[in-house]
């Protein structure tokens, strides 16, 4: 389902990915952990082209999208991806409806009868159901969280992309997340996933894949990762994460 290969980015005169491969099958769930600063949100936001990167490819279903893609390749790669970001960014004026049916309306050509039956089911998925007509001003954090995995999950994506998706969220509202991130894994969908919660990354990863300057230096299966991490930054970064 996706392919990286020799992914390279820049801003300035500072390297942030140096060369990094990824492979991942469908229904599979990868979860990136590493420092601040290391290269993991630009990774994912070059794997859905909100970033172009310097050299290297990226291919999702089939579709490989190098550093000279056109435009119109990198927006169809775009379309089959899925991203929920730190920040929620809904559309204020929009009710929770509305923000859930705008891309499939107006980016997918739905009708708008199919985008409102689509998204009340997604709704009640991330157990929102009956908060359709709220605006996101009337709903907590962690709602408004969930209306944006809802949003994300509307365009029928091939990928989701989750870039700490609980960091901006307090202790009791990030469960609420994180119950969704667990069952959208059970579903197996196929997921890319930065965050710092570590349990989560247990529970779920198929694969975890540890970033340090801008290159992955370790990846593996959860239980070696973190039960026997065979890099010495790993092992640091992991015992800071239990201090």
């Amino acid at each position: 389902m996706i392919r990286v290969q020799g992914l390279h980015k820049r801003f300035g005169d500072t390297r942030v990915l140096e060369g990094v491969d990824h492979m991942q099958k469908a229904g599979e769930v990868a979860v990136l952990i590493g420092p601040s600063g290391c290269g993991k949100s630009t990774f994912l936001r070059c794997l859905n082209q909100l970033e172009q990167a310097d050299a290297g490819t990226v291919e999702i279903d089939g579709l490989v999208v190098g550093a000279r893609a056109d435009r119109k390749t990198r927006t169809e790669l775009r379309r089959r991806t899925g991203m929920v970001f730190q920040q929620f960014h809904l559309f204020p004026h929009l009710t929770v409806l509305g923000n859930v049916i705008e891309a499939p309306v107006h980016v997918g050509g739905m009708s708008r009868a199919d985008a409102t039956a689509l998204a009340m089911e997604l709704l009640a998925k991330v157990g929102l159901g009956d908060r359709a007509g709220f605006h996101p001003a009337q709903l907590s954090g962690g709602q408004q969280q969930r209306v944006a995995i809802a949003r994300a999950l509307a365009m029928r994506p091939r990928v989701l992309l989750f870039d700490e998706p609980t960091s901006s969220l307090d202790p009791q509202l990030r469960g609420e997340v994180l119950t969704v991130l667990r069952d959208l894994a059970a579903e197996g969908r196929t997921m890319l996933l930065v965050t710092h919660e570590m349990g989560l990354a247990r529970d779920i990863a198929d694969q975890v894949l540890f970033f340090d300057a801008g290159k992955v230096a370790e990846s593996g299966p959860p239980e070696q990762v973190f039960g026997n991490p065979a890099h010495p930054r790993t092992r640091e970064f992991l015992r800071g994460t239990h201090s």
